[in-house]
Parts: structure tokens; C-alpha cells; sequence
């Protein structure tokens, strides 16, 4: 269920959104909400690189809260708000992980 819920989040409902967005130009919306998941190449930092029962909330330097904190701020200028609602979204996908994480982590 984790899984499913994640990549929904990152790949489905980015296309919903960008029809919402701008049903003239979704698929252009669509890959600037996609590019944004950029985002995890800190993972790429963090020792060991991969751990299930790792929050990246909070421990990957942009997905710190204050990396969050900017990138609300981005949704400000009109000019960078659609990769704001992408980082912000991959930001809720990866803290919903983080409430399956603690159900089953010790």
C-alpha cells in the first residue's frame, strides 16, 4: 500500500494536477512537476545510501524543513510556482512514507 500511495503521488496524480493546471499545456506542466523529483539527489549523500527505515523528511538536506520552508516561498512568484507544487508535493509523498516507516521500524 506504502508503494502504491508513493508512486501515485509522483507519477499519476502530477498529471491530474497539470490538467488543472493548464489543460492547454499539461504535458509541458507534467514534466516540470516530474523534473522535480530531481529533488533526490541527496539521496546520493546519505550513508547507507539506501535504508527502509530511514525518514527522508527531515534527513536529506533538501528534504530538510527548511529546505521546505523555501520552497513554499517559491510558490510565491509566479515564475517558479509549478516546481513548487512539485517539490512540495514530493515532499508530502515522501512524509506519507515516513508515517509507514514508523508503523513498521523499530
Amino acid at each position: 500500500m506504502q508503494y502504491a500511495i508513493h508512486y501515485f503521488l509522483h507519477l499519476i496524480f502530477p498529471i491530474v494536477l497539470a490538467f488543472f493546471i493548464d489543460k492547454n499545456h499539461w504535458l509541458r506542466v507534467y514534466l516540470i512537476l516530474l523534473a522535480t523529483m530531481l529533488v533526490d539527489l541527496d539521496h546520493l549523500f546519505a550513508t547507507p545510501l539506501y535504508n527502509p527505515c530511514r525518514c527522508s523528511i527531515g534527513f536529506h538536506p533538501l528534504h530538510s524543513y527548511l529546505a521546505i520552508g523555501g520552497y513554499a516561498l517559491l510558490l510565491i512568484p509566479k515564475k517558479t510556482r509549478i516546481p513548487a507544487i512539485g517539490l512540495l508535493l514530493h515532499m508530502l509523498a515522501d512524509s506519507i512514507d515516513c508515517l509507514f516507516i514508523r508503523q513498521v521500524c523499530p
